[in-house]
């Protein structure tokens, strides 16, 4: 009888044990405008030791899945992205408050190309600049690769950056493992791929990814990426072009 009591208590225990410990791994807290304490809504919070990412509410609160020493990201448009690490003090009690300042934005002089136009349809649609960008699908490989344009060079570029890796890249990825580890981990989280979605500016993902703005341009052109995708494209188109790449470097890096 003393035995089944002892183990109906270690199970009781354990039980109350892990219950503590997953309420341990959510913190929460407010967003508020540093200037003036204002609520901040849907502010895009990342935990990058974790990856995975939250939005506040109407009354800028947030809760979010994190443990002592995680590093929170915070990101809203118009203000300086933030990160935050997480503290024993944060989790012991509770709710804490965000400030973030705003950025003072001065727009620069905007020069709109000057197109003239005929009014003669033909003529007019010769004039207007087209992106000569293309993709090639390879026999065998689940994804495609952009060229840059239709030259019979552009196939053989394109072959010679997948069966013949830059050094570069192999340096990158090598030092970088542990960071790119979480790009599959990006891609499932819906809230980072819609904050990813609405941003060009390649600063989550450079927070996320632990690289340089420079680096992850010249990943991307070893990965024969055009330099129109690379200008123009948002980070999540970004994103999945990374792990593209990672994932067919690991491949080859097998072999």
């Amino acid at each position: 009888m003393k035995k089944i009591l002892f183990f109906i208590s270690l199970i009781i225990s354990t039980m109350s044990y892990s219950q503590k410990e997953s309420i341990s791994d959510i913190v929460s807290g407010k967003v508020q405008n540093a200037s003036n304490d204002q609520k901040l809504q849907n502010v895009h919070i990342i935990n990058l030791s974790q990856v995975v990412g939250t939005i506040t509410n109407d009354e800028g609160d947030f809760k979010i899945q994190a443990k002592v020493n995680d590093t929170l990201y915070f990101s809203y448009i118009g203000f300086k992205p933030i990160r935050i690490r997480v503290t024993n003090d944060w989790i012991k009690f509770g709710e804490v408050k965000i400030k973030m300042t705003e950025l003072g934005i001065a727009l620069e002089e905007v020069v709109v190309a000057d197109v003239q136009l005929t009014g003669y349809l033909e003529i007019d649609a010769k004039r207007i600049p087209v992106y000569n960008n293309y993709r090639y699908s390879i026999s065998g490989l689940n994804s495609g690769y952009e060229g840059g344009n239709r030259q019979p060079g552009a196939v053989n570029k394109v072959l010679g950056a997948i069966f013949n890796p830059a050094d570069f890249l192999y340096n990158i990825f090598s030092k970088r493992s542990k960071e790119l580890r979480k790009l599959r981990k990006m891609k499932k989280d819906d809230d980072i791929r819609n904050l990813l979605e609405t941003k060009f500016d390649r600063a989550t993902l450079m927070a996320l990814l632990q690289v340089e703005r420079l680096d992850i341009d010249e990943i991307l052109r070893n990965c024969n990426y055009s330099v129109d995708f690379i200008k123009f494209a948002n980070d999540l188109q970004i994103l999945d072009a990374i792990s593209e790449c990672y994932e067919e470097y690991k491949i080859l890096d097998r072999k």
